[in-house]
């Protein structure tokens, strides 16, 4: 422990990835800063066991690679994404190829990555050591005494019990939640899903489930393997993510009015639920039965929180405040926004900034955000079965994360208040459209009868999709030019969220639209060419 007749600037309790980046964030942005981190686990943890969350998408991967500076470690030791990948249902899933298919066919102009959680947590907590940041590992956290002006935090490490203070407190203990549950802030969410994970210690590569030479075709690098594969069926979802390590995380995710918790809990009786629902998977498992590293299965996961900012210099980050879900990993993303806002906080906190006004900004835009993302999620699972209208979804889903929040983010304006006050309009507009979209989609499902096979379709094969994509890493724009792209961003996606509907409209009689598609843009190549009526298999 450094001195302790002084406070720290700030504590951060929990040292998973949460933590572990905002202290580095904190060591970066103002090195002055007197910092302790407390971690419960003891250090080196495993490299491929118990961590979830590995797939990383364009805000969290730009976080990490650029924000934190870990470009060289990401490169090296982990494994660049080849985008989002999902199969969807075709008969009994025993052949991958028969499947609809959507997904890219090379690495996308802003990178994204599969990380081994346990391999980057080691990496951070020893680099910060070395940086001299004070990070304590293998310690309990046994009391938190809150205070409007400072903090008192006792923790034990073996025979060892201190007390420290500190003017700013970060939450960062993960599901232990232990202000948002001390205090009772946890808010229940009406998303009921449930989910298990487990690795196994070789490489499952879906490149090698079909030796059809069409299918082999659509993706020429043969790569499929390095995406985020997703086998999709009505009420569940099962992804495939390579680990740096060698190893292979799978995770079953699952709507829990369809899909019983009770049949996920163990490994044998998730592996039972695959024999049913994706065989192929489940033979290619049963072929290597002694490569299990580990299994974890969690009930009802989604969560939301009261508050996680307060005026009174207390901070909840990562899954110590809210989660959504891991469908399009925005994990790394909250993450990201949220360590921003409070590393923004605690810096200013130091300079001896009356930040309470801030901190009140910064609640009420993450708790927006949180409640717009709940809402991909929400009474959502049942469409997963319905290849049509999920890839409607995904590029849907998709181009609102490019054109707005993933644009915001890039240009690092989550930590301006003032300009997201100055666009709130636009905001409020696009919060609307994207709740009434999600409303839609819901309605488009129940009306289609229809099942797809063997098609394939690529996202950001559209033009304007990949500029979107693409433009997130571009130059910063000053306010005036941001509100532009916004607004024009906005208009698109109206236009968009016509133009599907109208679609819809066409092959499912009695759809009423929200918004008419008076100027459409194109979807073409989105259009699966099973919708034609030669098509259709009912």
């Amino acid at each position: 422990m450094g001195d302790l007749s002084r406070p720290y600037d700030a504590i951060i309790v929990g040292g998973g990835l949460a933590g572990l980046t905002l202290a580095r964030q904190l060591h970066l942005e103002v090195p002055a800063l007197r910092v302790l981190l407390a971690e419960k686990r003891t250090h080196p943890v495993p490299e491929a066991a118990f961590k979830v969350g590995e797939s990383s998408v364009e805000v969290g991967a730009h976080y990490f690679q650029v924000v934190l500076g870990l470009e060289p470690h990401l490169r090296s030791q982990h494994l660049e994404k080849l985008g989002i990948r999902y199969f969807f249902p075709h008969g009994d899933n025993r052949d991958i190829a028969t499947r609809v298919e959507v997904g890219p066919v090379r690495f996308p102009a802003v990178p994204s990555f599969q990380i081994d959680r346990g391999r980057l947590e080691n990496w951070l907590l020893s680099d910060l050591r070395q940086a001299g940041v004070e990070a304590l590992d293998g310690c309990t956290v046994r009391q938190i005494e809150l205070g409007s002006d400072e903090h008192r935090v006792t923790i034990a490490s073996g025979d060892m019990v201190r007390e420290v203070r500190g003017r700013f407190l970060v939450d960062a203990s993960g599901r232990a939640g232990l202000i948002r549950r001390r205090l009772g802030l946890t808010r229940r969410v009406t998303h009921e899903a449930n989910a298990c994970w487990f690795r196994v210690k070789s490489r499952v590569r879906v490149d090698d489930w079909s030796e059809d030479p069409g299918w082999r075709a659509r993706v020429p690098c043969g790569r499929r393997w390095l995406s985020t594969n997703h086998l999709m069926g009505r009420g569940y979802w099962v992804w495939l993510i390579p680990l740096g390590s060698g190893s292979t995380s799978i995770g079953i995710v699952a709507d829990a009015r369809l899909h019983p918790y009770g049949r996920l809990n163990r490994y044998e009786r998730a592996l039972d639920w695959l024999r049913e629902f994706e065989p192929q998977c489940a033979e290619v498992l049963q072929a290597q039965p002694d490569d299990l590293e580990d299994f974890l299965a969690l009930r009802h996961y989604a969560h939301g929180c009261e508050r996680v900012f307060s005026p009174d210099h207390w901070a909840l980050v990562g899954e110590a405040g809210v989660f959504t879900d891991p469908f399009y990993s925005p994990g790394s993303d909250f993450i990201a926004i949220g360590n921003d806002a409070a590393a923004d906080l605690i810096a200013r906190r130091a300079r001896g900034e009356d930040v309470r006004a801030r901190a009140e900004s910064f609640n009420t835009m993450y708790l927006r955000l949180f409640d717009g993302f709940i809402r991909l999620y929400d009474g959502q699972y049942p469409l997963m079965g319905n290849a049509q209208v999920m890839t409607a979804k995904a590029s849907w889903d998709n181009a609102c994360y490019w054109a707005i929040t993933g644009l915001l983010y890039f240009q690092r304006r989550y930590r301006r208040p003032e300009f997201l006050q100055q666009i709130e309009p636009l905001m409020r507009r696009f919060f609307v459209l994207h709740a009434r979209m999600q409303q839609f989609l819901r309605a488009w499902d129940v009306a289609d009868p229809h099942g797809y096979s063997a098609e394939f379709a690529n996202v950001v094969q559209i033009e304007w999709l990949r500029e979107l994509q693409a433009g997130l890493a571009g130059p910063s724009m000053e306010d005036a030019a941001l509100q532009a792209r916004i607004e024009r961003n906005l208009s698109l996606l109206e236009r968009f969220a016509g133009t599907w509907q109208a679609l819809a409209m066409s092959r499912t009689p009695g759809l009423t639209a929200f918004t008419p598609a008076l100027d459409p843009v194109d979807i073409s190549e989105l259009c699966l060419t099973a919708l034609s009526p030669a098509g259709i298999s009912s």
